[in-house]
């Protein structure tokens, strides 16, 4: 167990690693897309990929989740699982071809009729390595999962800066997305070369396929929840708000979702081997939480108070109509990181149900929050948006822990030390801010404000609060240093 420890954390350090080295590959991308490109043009792809999106969760049919959750699995489950992920994509292939005109009806633009039928690609490919990527997982061989998501990225990114240089506008996006399909389903191959058989009936595969309806069905809800307003905002707002409300989402998204990926795939792969142990199941996802929470609190709140230099040195003067939103959105993204990881517990001990049951409400009260936001555009919506998601924190935590090995004081005293070091630590950072105010660069100001609120989180967290110990830890195991 100890060793499952130590792999999962050096895992997790492998996969945060990999996912910086990405990160900084999409700001990149996102750099120089912003200045070759117009917010039109990222207005039209997400018109595209708001609904297009939704059959993507259906090409995995949460299928490597089950693969990775199982505590066996067969060659001949395996294979029959491939080939139903097959079959998921290429039905998924025909009905985006049968969606491009209902997307040009819809929006009244009929330059999304060949970008929604490039896309039809995209699934296939996806479907083609779940279980092979699920595989890598499973086994907790984070380094090669590591490396064929950086060499997609690198792959996608090269394409589609290429193709933005060329003159192709949002054509670079929608290939730089395939690209980056195409190179992860054959790196994982390459990773891990087994050959599926032909499908079985009768393999024991219920249990897992049930548990894959349920997972997609979630993520499906949750993925409606949370982008409902694009759709509505493309509608009734046109692409030009819509590509800057994106362009603010995904910004200020960038950090929690690159610390969540990063930590979630170990994390639910070991609280998945321990499921039937209590004890190292409730110590293991508290020092998971903490540590997210320990990454994912000082960067959220950095980027709300240096927005305005973050969206002049990522996307460039043009786009400052995005402040407002960036800033408005900070709430919603904070209280994502905080709940995130409650996903990882419910998922590995089985209560799939409850997930699903939590996410039809979030996704009701994010309706509402569309409804009341919408009339008032892309600021009203991210307001709506935040305003709901603090009201519903604590609900979520208590719902969540219910009839769990873990309190919501557990997971309170988990956060409060990264949370108070964090709102410490802001205080010298926002008198920086107006202190370097006359200067004419925004990435020194950046440079400045990040070096003193970064080095007063990291004394207050580690010394003040007392945390030393733990992230010695976490850095001993990482390095296998822990073993006797």
């Amino acid at each position: 167990m100890e060793d499952l420890k130590e792999r999962a954390i050096r895992g997790g350090l492998a996969k945060l690693c990999g996912h910086t080295a990405d990160s900084i590959l999409r700001v990149v991308f996102m750099m120089v897309m912003a200045r070759l490109l117009d917010p039109q043009d990222f207005g039209l792809v997400a018109m595209v990929t708001v609904v297009t999106g939704i059959y993507g969760y259906f090409s995995s049919a949460g299928l490597g989740a089950a693969t990775v959750q199982s505590d066996t699995i067969t060659n001949e489950q395996l294979s029959t699982l491939f080939w139903i992920n097959m079959g998921f994509g290429a039905v998924l292939g025909l009905l985006c071809l049968a969606t491009a005109p209902v997307l040009v009806a819809f929006y009244h633009e009929p330059r999304l009729s060949w970008l929604t039928i490039a896309m039809a690609a995209w699934f296939v490919l996806i479907a083609a390595g779940v279980q092979h990527s699920a595989l890598l997982q499973r086994e907790l061989r984070f380094v090669s999962v590591v490396v064929i998501d950086t060499l997609s990225e690198v792959a996608g990114t090269a394409i589609g800066i290429g193709m933005a240089f060329a003159g192709f506008k949002y054509w670079a996006l929608i290939v730089a997305t395939i690209v980056t399909a195409a190179v992860r389903t054959a790196g994982a191959w390459l990773a891990l070369p087994w050959i599926p058989g032909p499908p079985r009936r009768w393999t024991g595969i219920w249990p897992m396929l049930r548990m894959g309806g349920t997972w997609t069905l979630n993520n499906l809800v949750m993925y409606f929840a949370f982008n409902i307003e694009k759709l509505l905002l493309g509608r009734f707002w046109g692409a030009d708000a819509l590509g800057l409300y994106g362009r603010a989402n995904q910004l200020i998204s960038f950090p929690t979702h690159t610390i969540n990926s990063a930590i979630g795939s170990p994390a639910f792969s070991a609280l998945s081997r321990v499921q039937n142990d209590p004890i190292r199941l409730r110590n293991y996802f508290l020092q998971g939480h903490s540590l997210v929470m320990s990454m994912t609190l000082p960067i959220t709140i950095f980027c709300a108070l240096f927005a305005k230099d973050i969206i002049l040195i990522v996307l460039g003067p043009k786009w400052m109509d995005v402040l407002t939103i960036f800033r408005l959105m900070t709430p919603t993204v904070l209280i994502f990181g905080i709940i995130n990881p409650l996903g990882w517990l419910l998922y590995s001990i089985g209560l799939q149900e409850r997930s699903l049951k939590i996410a039809l409400v979030i996704a009701a009260l994010m309706i509402a929050a569309c409804a009341v936001g919408l009339p008032y555009g892309p600021n009203g919506v991210a307001f709506a948006y935040s305003a709901a998601m603090t009201l519903w924190l604590a609900p979520h935590v208590v719902w969540c822990l219910h009839g769990t090995t873990i309190s919501p004081r557990d997971l309170l005293v988990a956060a409060s030390r990264p949370l108070l070091s964090s709102v410490i630590a802001a205080a010298p950072a926002f008198g920086a801010q107006v202190y370097c105010a006359e200067l004419h660069s925004p990435l020194l100001r950046l440079a400045l404000g990040s070096g003193v609120m970064f080095g007063v989180y990291v004394f207050v967290l580690l010394f003040i609060m007392g945390q030393k110990a733990f992230y010695l830890g976490l850095l001993k195991a990482s390095t296998g240093l822990s073993r006797p």
